[in-house]
């Protein structure tokens, strides 16, 4: 089993401030959560700075992601490291996240820029239950959201300032292997906590 973050800004997306280094040395040290998804606003370009960084750290994995500002709401790609090619309309994302066996994760789907109730009309692959940044009504309308569909919930911090890191995570029952990491979701197998 690992614990993940699953959704962390650093400092390339224009409202965050975290520095590549700093997830880094705090995943390094981490008692027990030792993956992150570097999610940056519309970019790549924190997930390959940290990679690079984490290179010379074999205990921790830090996982391809993105987080899109789709017409309809924001969606959290896992699993991917390229932005996709506007227009970013929900369906278009995911069709690119799908064709590079990547998951769609509906972010905070109850606060602002999120999918809502509308997520039930597209193929998206979880849920993001417990957001860090969501107070507790809005995450519990999220987990209401992803019973009804059926899908895995997940969680992640959605950390924009480094204070904010490691508040929550997902316990995937998989190993330090992202193909496995994402399998593993895709069959449910993983459940959210709280730090």
């Amino acid at each position: 089993m690992i614990r993940a973050d699953l959704h962390i800004h650093t400092m390339f997306s224009p409202d965050a401030s975290i520095r590549p280094k700093t997830i880094v040395e705090q995943l390094f040290t981490h008692s027990h959560i030792k993956a992150a998804a570097i999610t940056d606003h519309n970019t790549i370009k924190g997930y390959y700075k940290v990679l690079e960084l984490a290179k010379n750290y074999s205990d921790i994995l830090i996982i391809p992601g993105i987080e899109i500002s789709s017409i309809c709401g924001d969606l959290v790609l896992l699993g991917v490291a390229e932005v996709p090619p506007q227009s970013w309309t929900v369906e278009n994302v995911i069709d690119f996240a799908h064709e590079r066996d990547g998951l769609v994760v509906a972010a905070h789907p109850y606060r602002a820029f999120g999918l809502g109730d509308s997520a039930k009309k597209y193929e998206i692959d979880a849920v993001e239950i417990l957001n860090g940044s969501c107070s507790q009504q809005l995450n519990m309308l999220a987990e209401i959201l992803a019973n009804e569909m059926a899908l895995p919930g997940l969680a992640g911090s959605d950390a924009h300032r480094a204070d904010e890191l490691w508040t929550v995570y997902s316990e995937i029952q998989a190993s330090m292997d992202l193909d496995e990491i994402l399998r593993a979701i895709k069959r449910r197998l993983v459940k959210v906590a709280r730090t």
